[in-house]
């Protein structure tokens, strides 16, 4: 008996989805807790959301005269056709956002992980990103109110941990604009 073989999608596929999903190698993966179902998901939980608004306001006031750069929250951005990813929070310079996804490389990446995409932000994602060499990878655990932070390192050609971060101010560097720094106290405004 041969191996089975699965069907794979493309980003025309995955747009007419009903649902919240992401496309990975070809592979559809559900964005609703581990859910494997086609009815509509929910929204994230609220710390979930409130955290990334606070990354949001915070990266945002940083790049409010840079007329290149943009943050959004929840983002498609298709990497290639069999793959599309929808991080939580996106940096994104160079105007590379159209009406629908982003097309170029992000500058920042956030991913809020939770009990449920833990093992798939910090091993499938880590390694899209890192193959992708989007510059800043930032894994944000509300639950321990921590950032764990991974800078690509081009003489090296992959991702270097930066470290655990829970109360510090932390410098992105070599953004398009300039340097940007948040206060990670800021970000764990009000998450319980």
């Amino acid at each position: 008996m041969g191996a089975l073989k699965l069907e794979t999608y493309t980003y025309d596929d995955y747009k007419q989805w009903e649902g919240r999903w992401e496309l990975i190698y070809g592979y559809p993966v559900p964005l609703d807790n581990g859910r494997y179902t086609i009815n509509m998901a929910p929204a994230p939980y609220f710390q979930h959301q409130k955290l990334g608004s606070n990354f949001l306001i915070e990266i945002g006031k940083q790049i409010d005269d840079c007329p290149h750069c943009e943050v959004v929250y929840e983002c498609d951005w298709i990497i290639e056709d069999e793959i599309t990813v929808c991080p939580d929070v996106i940096l994104t310079c160079n105007h590379d956002i159209n009406d629908d996804y982003i097309i170029n490389r992000p500058e920042i990446i956030v991913e809020i992980s939770s009990k449920s995409t833990a093992k798939k932000d910090e091993t499938t994602k880590l390694e899209l990103y890192e193959e992708q060499k989007v510059p800043y990878y930032i894994l944000a655990y509300p639950k321990y109110k921590k950032l764990k932070i991974y800078k690509f390192n081009k003489k090296e050609n992959n991702y270097e941990s930066l470290g655990s971060f829970t109360d510090e101010k932390f410098t992105f560097k070599d953004i398009k604009c300039k340097d940007i720094t948040i206060d990670i106290k800021n970000i764990f405004k009000r998450i319980k």
